[in-house]
Order: C-alpha cells, then sequence, then structure tokens
C-alpha cells in the first residue's frame, strides 16, 4: 500500500466505511500526496493527453467563442474571463493569442484561473508570463459580482461522485472498506431512503449504478446564477451523457491506461462521466438558459474549425498530416467528437450562442 493508501485505510479503521465521493476528494487533492498535488498529469510523458494539448486550434476556438459572446452581449466592461482547471495553461495561452485580435476586449477583462494544484499553478504561470493579460489565481470559484465568461474542459469529470447501486432491499450507497489488507468496494447494508433517487432511475435492473455528484450540479447553478444576474456565458466541454443509463462509469487512468480505481491512490487520475442531464437541470434552477449538450466535433465544426486547420496548412505546408491527424482526433465520432459533449450557459437575454 501507497502512503496515501494506509492514511485511508487507517481513516476508515477508525470512522468506518468511507464513500465513493471522499475517496475521489483524498486521493485526488490530499494536500500532501493527492495525485493533483503531486503531479504533471498532462501530455505523453503524464498520464492522459487534453484537447488543448492535442492542437493550438482547440484553445483559439474556444477563445473567439468568448468574443463572440461578450460582443453579443454588447461588450460589458470589468467582466472575467474564468478558466476552471487549467491544466497547463495550455488552452488559456492558445485562447489568448486568439483574443488578442479582438479589439478592446483584454482591455475589459480580467482572467481568473480557478486550480487548486501548486504543481500546476506553476506550470501556468510560466506559460502565461508572457500573454500580457490581468491574471488572478484562486483555488475556489469565487467570482459573483459582475459579467463572466467561464470555461471548463475537462473539468466536471473530476469532481466527486456517489455511487448507488440497486439491489433487491432497494438502493444501497457503494463505500470503500479495507478487506484482507487492502482496499474493496462494498455496499452499505441500508438502502438510502427512496427520495434519494430520482424517478427516473426507478426502471434500473438489480445491480445497476446511480452516480451523483452534488459538487457538480452545486457548482453549476452557482455558476448558472450569477450569469443569469451579470450576464456573460459558461462553457462546458466534457466526457459524459445525456440519456438514463445504469452503467458504472468511475475510472482510473495512469500512464495512458487504465487502473483499477482503488489501486494506488494518488498515483493516478481519477474521474467520471459527466451527468449532462444533472448540470443542465442545476443551471437551469440557477436562472440560466441551457444550449445543448451537442457533441464536441458538431460544436467545433459549427465554430470553423475546419477553416482554421486549411489556414494552419497554408501557413505551413510540412505541418499537413500533423494538421489534419489533430482535427481528426478532436472532431471524429470515433475519437473525441462524439463521447465529448459541449454545453453553454448563458442569461435569458442574450441571443443564442455560436456553434449551437
Amino acid at each position: 500500500m501507497t502512503a496515501l493508501s494506509e492514511r485511508v485505510a487507517a481513516l476508515i479503521a477508525a470512522q468506518g466505511p468511507i464513500s465513493v465521493a471522499q475517496y475521489m476528494t483524498l486521493a485526488l487533492h490530499d494536500s500532501e500526496a493527492g495525485y493533483y498535488a503531486t503531479h504533471d498529469p498532462f501530455g505523453g510523458k503524464g498520464d492522459f493527453i487534453t484537447a488543448p494539448e492535442i492542437s493550438q486550434m482547440f484553445g483559439e476556438m474556444l477563445g473567439l467563442w468568448c468574443a463572440q459572446v461578450w460582443s453579443d452581449q454588447g461588450s460589458p466592461k470589468n467582466t472575467c474571463l474564468v478558466e476552471l482547471g487549467p491544466g497547463r495553461g495550455t488552452l488559456m495561452a492558445d485562447a489568448l493569442r486568439a483574443l488578442k485580435r479582438v479589439p478592446g476586449f483584454l482591455d475589459e477583462v480580467e482572467l481568473v484561473l480557478v486550480e487548486a494544484s501548486p504543481v500546476l499553478r506553476d506550470l501556468q504561470r510560466e506559460k502565461l508570463k508572457d500573454s500580457g493579460a490581468r491574471i488572478r489565481w484562486t483555488a475556489h470559484f469565487d467570482v459573483h459580482d459582475r459579467p463572466l465568461l467561464v470555461i471548463a474542459n475537462e473539468f466536471f469529470d473530476a469532481l466527486p461522485i456517489r455511487q448507488y447501486v440497486k439491489t433487491p432491499r432497494g438502493w444501497c450507497e457503494r463505500m470503500v472498506v479495507v478487506k484482507d489488507g487492502k482496499l474493496d468496494f462494498a455496499l452499505a447494508p441500508l438502502p438510502v431512503p427512496t427520495a434519494s433517487i430520482p424517478a427516473t432511475r426507478a426502471s434500473a435492473p438489480e445491480g445497476g449504478f446511480y452516480e451523483a455528484s452534488p459538487a457538480t450540479t452545486a457548482l453549476g447553478e452557482e455558476i448558472a446564477r450569477g450569469i443569469a444576474t451579470h450576464g456573460g456565458a459558461a462553457l462546458i466541454l466534457d466526457y459524459g451523457y445525456d440519456a438514463i443509463g445504469f452503467g458504472e462509469t468511475l475510472q482510473a487512468v495512469g500512464s495512458h491506461r487504465f487502473v483499477h480505481a482503488l489501486e494506488e491512490p494518488g498515483r493516478h487520475d481519477l474521474s467520471a462521466h459527466v451527468d449532462f442531464i444533472a448540470l443542465a437541470e442545476a443551471a437551469r434552477h440557477g436562472g440560466a438558459v441551457v444550449s445543448g449538450p451537442i457533441p464536441q466535433g458538431a460544436f467545433l465544426e459549427a465554430l470553423g474549425i475546419g477553416a482554421r486547420a486549411q489556414a494552419l496548412v497554408v501557413a505551413n505546408p510540412a505541418k499537413t498530416d500533423d494538421v489534419q491527424s489533430a482535427l481528426q482526433r478532436l472532431t471524429a465520432p470515433e475519437q473525441m467528437g462524439k463521447l465529448f459533449q459541449a454545453m453553454a450557459l448563458l442569461p435569458s437575454s442574450a441571443p443564442p450562442p455560436p456553434g449551437f
């Protein structure tokens, strides 16, 4: 067992089984041994590759999307451009390069990067040091008093989930326990109250899963309320689902391969597919208008990523194969184009967002 495994086991011995959500929080964010506190997970030498690391086109498209939404709403002063989970800063660096071409945008907008990892904050500072943008870092979303432009790419999938399993005695929460000296899963002996499970899950078969992320819905509603009150927009891109299903989506990835979710906590990334149905419902409850979700490939193509790819090829023909390969990876249905979804939140007074 790793040092963090032993600490988790000691916690379970002291207080009993812990929820999957509590386990995810410890494994990802423990200040001494958590995954994001100690790792740079991105890129070929990391554990996974995200869209911004595939091509500059992705960040450029998202930056120009923000500019169009900002312009459509009258180019409000004192706007905050917020990125949730900025990774290495690659997406924002590419977005800012495009946004420099938008007259007045960077003069009126403050950049806020929501990042809890000290390792990743250092990488972001280095990446963005010459951007010319006014940048503030914060560990938690904290902008509630002005127009917002929020980008969340592969952020919500890393928020903790609780898991429930349908049994003959009702829905029982899946817990983390210690068995034979190792971390393991087990079901709580007593079912949760029926009201805890949405009525849409009533038809689940025995053994079916229901996954809930209170952190996701709470943050989604909070962001939506700010947008509904002060204007702006949020753009969320992530892998997830927009139809009811009963499978488990919790996964762990290390060195570009899947591993068991309880194996060596702190050394592997943990995530779960985003429930876009629940996220959209939370956003509407916060007062925002929801567009999407739609497949990422269709969204990027509607924004003009194909034309941008052609421009890059014309500028540097030697990179033709690289550009076309990146375009396929971002948009093709069999790659990231279908599994990844795009969803936008706007105030009711705003025109429809580009790409939807």
